[in-house]
């Protein structure tokens, strides 16, 4: 069952800046998107044309920043593993407590991702099994799994490597019967072959109205667990007592940019695809999120500029509520009952106050549960 907990239990071993990117991260998901497209379609802002263009997600292979914020919650994820871990051994836990609560954690994401998925309508012959809170979950455990299992960075490391590598030699030389090895189309990619064989259930991704592939499919699991290997690494290093804030801002931002240049360098022969989570995928994705957490990392928790967070943070301390909520509120319908007679008071910008208070409610709504100290941990 989700846990309520005080917000003095939570802040206390959370970093702040992590909270306020996932909050940043989820502020798309809840509105930002549309009300940013809709702007670029009611103006002739050339920035406002810029920003929209990145807020929609390639048809295949390419990386922008819509594409982004999916993996930089599953790296965000991973960030917060060694938090968690430390505080619960800290408490006195052990290992086997430990691994308890990593297979419940799973199991409760899974099950939210059918849900959303429409489950409960009991359409078992269309319902579609994979989902990006079971993606979340899967990745969360087997990372979880190798951190519970490996006592070093390096161990960790060399995990992630031996992931992002193995993962391309799959994608790149196992054939698929009928089309060969290396094919990375929609219709040849070994992900749909995979699925195809061994998914139950519907499948998301469709060439010419025939499931073909789906974006939370098996295989993709597994490389996804690799982003969130990231978000370990990067966890242990902002945990580690040796060095000062700004140090480590500084070797993330190093690492990311490390990472996001091997990811374009082989990007000509081997494209970033999200649906089929490549290898270059994860380390553009990867490389980014990195850098990001620096830049975060640096400004709030080091020096401490964060009177900006407060907006961010409440939507990031509830993100897999926000996530659920649409699903059975209705705020768009709400936002029109409360903001029609005044929508059309600024003429071409009415859409914009529709979508502007329908972001507002949600937030009105995360709100209200910080205030009264309610939290959706799984």
């Amino acid at each position: 069952m989700p846990e309520t907990s005080s917000l003095p239990d939570l802040t206390s071993r959370r970093l702040k800046s992590l909270d306020t990117l996932r909050g940043f991260d989820m502020f798309w998901i809840i509105g930002g998107d549309a009300l940013f497209r809709k702007l670029a379609a009611v103006t002739d802002w050339h920035w406002a044309d810029v920003v929209a263009g990145q807020l929609t997600h390639v048809q295949w292979a390419g990386l922008r920043a819509y594409d982004m914020i999916f993996p930089l919650f599953m790296f965000m994820a991973g960030v917060a593993i060694p938090y968690a871990f430390a505080s619960r051994l800290e408490r006195g836990g052990t290992r086997g407590q430990l691994l308890r609560k990593v297979l419940y954690r799973a199991a409760v994401l899974v099950v939210l991702g059918l849900i959303c998925n429409r489950i409960l309508r009991f359409d078992f012959a269309n319902l579609r099994v994979a989902s990006v809170l079971g993606q979340i979950g899967l990745a969360y455990l087997f990372a979880s799994l190798i951190v519970l299992y490996t006592g070093s960075f390096r161990a960790r490391l060399m995990w992630l490597v031996g992931i992002l590598v193995g993962y391309a030699a799959v994608q790149l030389f196992v054939p698929v019967p009928g089309v060969g090895a290396g094919v990375l189309t929609q219709e040849g990619i070994i992900n749909g072959y995979i699925d195809r064989m061994w998914l139950p259930g519907r499948l998301y991704g469709k060439v010419d109205g025939v499931q073909m592939f789906d974006p939370e499919g098996l295989l993709c699991i597994v490389s996804a667990t690799g982003i969130t290997l990231m978000g370990v690494l990067a966890g242990s290093v902002l945990r580690d007592g040796k060095g000062g804030g700004t140090r480590k801002a500084v070797t993330l931002g190093v690492a990311g940019a490390v990472t996001l240049g091997i990811g374009l360098a082989i990007a000509p022969w081997y494209p970033p695809i999200k649906a089929a989570w490549t290898t270059t995928f994860n380390l553009q994705a990867g490389g980014i999120s990195l850098m990001l957490l620096a830049a975060f990392y640096l400004v709030i928790d080091v020096w401490q500029v964060d009177r900006w967070t407060f907006f961010f943070r409440v939507i990031g301390l509830n993100a897999i509520t926000i996530y659920m909520a649409p699903r059975v509120i209705d705020f768009p319908h709400a936002a029109d009952f409360l903001f029609a007679g005044v929508a059309p008071l600024v003429g071409i910008y009415a859409p914009l106050i529709l979508i502007a208070g329908s972001i507002g409610l949600k937030w009105l709504f995360l709100w209200f549960l910080y205030r009264h100290k309610v939290f959706l941990r799984v």
